[in-house]
């Protein structure tokens, strides 16, 4: 538990908030009602929190540990930069607030609570025309619950987290929209994730998980059973667009901008600050509000969207198959497989195998951004993206949604380790229809088991008993299963385990700096047990694990 909230505890904040509206973003999105039924508040929330992440992890990029002010004002630029939507303006904006009284004062309870206060001040200032049931709501609670609670930090974050938890369940009460679809206000249940995030970090703990909502408030109930948007002839009148762009612009300029942007439109957020602003607008004239930014300053990073060509790919995503998109048209189409890999022979493999490779980084995972941008490299309408780690499912997830808004078919292969990616290229046909191919790619990975070796930092405890440093632990399928003092003698007895429950061909993928026997041991160890198994053997060059073993 913390005394005072530190730079490694913003990043674990960030990580924590990220990971929980990752597991939370498909419902944030089935609960989007207000102001517009659109289907992608999770969505944005998420990709404006990965922004914040990404910018407080380049602060520990050098080695040494930034100060305090430095990771809370790289969290709040980052929120501003990468801000989508309106709550995920409003929610940039409430990041700024508590990063000014953070960085001026420090991280102890009494900072936290006025950076909470400050925070849920600076959201309400953002919003031209504030409403009560929404995220606005569910922080100006938080802050009042955080105020008055006596304590330390994790009493402070704790009161902050069940305040925003009791304000999300009344939302229905405050706002006739949440109330007649039947669900709480989605930018408020994303609020709660994030303020969620911030009482795990400063008390050691694990994501508490998903809020419970109870039987009285479903996640979505529609009278016609999609996503949990409220169809567009529903709101009459409202705006026909939403425009999103950032803005260098001096302080001055902005009263003009907001009085322009106020006559055009509405959902008017606007946050921000020394020069830089993120404006957000709802309007039925798209160009008048970007020429209102050129009058203003320097508009850039433009992002425009149809409302109802949103609403109606909301409803298609959530009755789309696995596979892909609804409504996508049948025909010839250029297919492609995407493979997410670490370690020069891993890269290697599975473009002899016919995929393309997105090359990732030790322990930096891709961002959403980084996995479209190598989707749309592959130039295909089809692709199916084999992750190979189970932490970039959220990231995957976010990027196929906006990727099938292009027009492109996705089907994201839920893969957790590089052997079952390999699998599922082994039965890749391009020739086969797009359904039945991932199907059978999808049956392939999940019949493969996968393991891994792995070194601990530190002392720590562990399925399997508790482990110190400098201890080998071999993990199948993810959970750690032996701890050993050897690389050959873990992997040794892992494999063990692993042919015990049957298995036909034995994958074994050696990291950068295996020992030079470390095949042949494994493979003799292999055919002592089970003769009939098959054993194939890779150098994949991987840093992060020297060795990764599956058995199909």
């Amino acid at each position: 538990m913390l005394e005072t909230l530190d730079a490694p505890a913003v990043r674990t904040w960030c990580r924590l908030a990220l990971s929980a509206l990752g597991q939370a973003r498909e419902e944030i999105d089935a609960l989007n009602v207000y102001p517009v039924p659109d289907g992608d508040t999770g969505t944005n929330l998420f990709l404006t929190v990965e922004c914040a992440t990404a910018a407080v992890e380049h602060c520990f990029e050098a080695g040494a540990t930034p100060a305090l002010e430095a990771a809370v004002k790289a969290m709040a630029k980052g929120a501003l930069l990468g801000a989508r939507g309106n709550s995920g303006v409003i929610l940039a904006q409430l990041l700024r607030g508590m990063a000014e009284i953070l960085a001026a004062h420090g991280g102890d309870s009494q900072s936290l609570r006025r950076a909470l206060t400050r925070g849920a001040e600076a959201a309400y200032q953002a919003v031209l025309e504030p409403v009560e049931g929404t995220l606005l709501t569910v922080a100006a609670t938080a802050a009042a619950a955080a105020s008055q609670v006596p304590g330390g930090l994790v009493e402070v974050a704790g009161a902050a987290h069940q305040g925003a938890r009791s304000a999300l369940l009344r939302t229905p009460e405050q706002l006739a929209v949440l109330a007649q679809a039947g669900v709480v206000d989605a930018g408020g249940r994303g609020l709660v994730a994030v303020l969620g995030a911030l009482a795990d970090a400063v008390a050691g703990r694990q994501p508490m998980g998903p809020v419970a909502l109870g039987e009285d408030l479903p996640a979505a109930s529609t009278p016609h059973g999609g996503s949990g948007c409220v169809e567009p002839e529903r709101l009459p009148g409202h705006p026909a667009f939403e425009v999103i762009y950032l803005l260098d612009a001096p302080d001055q300029a902005l009263p003009a901008l907001r009085a322009t942007l106020a006559g055009l439109g509405d959902s008017l957020v606007v946050g921000g600050g020394d020069g830089l602003w993120n404006v957000h607008v709802h309007v039925d004239d798209a160009g008048a509000a970007v020429e209102a930014g050129v009058v203003a300053g320097r508009p850039h990073q433009i992002r425009i969207t149809h409302f109802a060509e949103a609403a109606a790919r909301a409803d298609a995503r959530a009755g789309a198959l696995p596979g892909g998109g609804a409504g996508h048209r049948e025909g010839p189409s250029e297919r492609a497989v995407l493979s997410v890999v670490t370690g020069a022979g891993l890269a290697d493999l599975c473009r002899g195998a016919g995929a393309a490779v997105l090359a990732a980084a030790p322990d930096v995972p891709p961002s959403s951004a980084e996995l479209a941008e190598a989707v749309r490299r592959c130039a295909a309408r089809e692709v199916i993206v084999l992750l190979n780690d189970p932490e970039l499912r959220a990231g995957a997830g976010a990027a196929a949604d906006q990727l099938r808004e292009e027009g492109l078919r996705i089907a994201v292969l839920p893969t957790r380790s590089p052997v079952q990616g390999l699998a599922a290229l082994a039965v890749h046909e391009a020739g086969r229809r797009f359904d039945e191919d991932v199907v059978a790619m999808t049956s392939a990975a999940g019949a493969t088991r996968y393991a891994e070796l792995a070194v601990a930092e530190g002392e720590s405890w562990t399925m399997a008993g508790v482990c110190q440093a400098g201890d080998v632990l071999g993990l199948i399928d993810g959970d750690v299963a032996v701890i050993g003092s050897g690389i050959a003698a873990t992997g040794a007895e892992v494999l063990s385990r692993m042919l015990a429950a049957g298995g036909e061909l034995v994958t074994l993928v050696l990291g950068e700096g295996a020992e030079p026997d470390l095949a042949d041991r494994l493979v003799a160890h292999a055919r002592r047990q089970r003769p009939e198994v098959d054993t194939v053997v890779f150098a994949g060059g991987q840093e992060s694990a020297p060795l990764l073993i599956g058995v199909e």
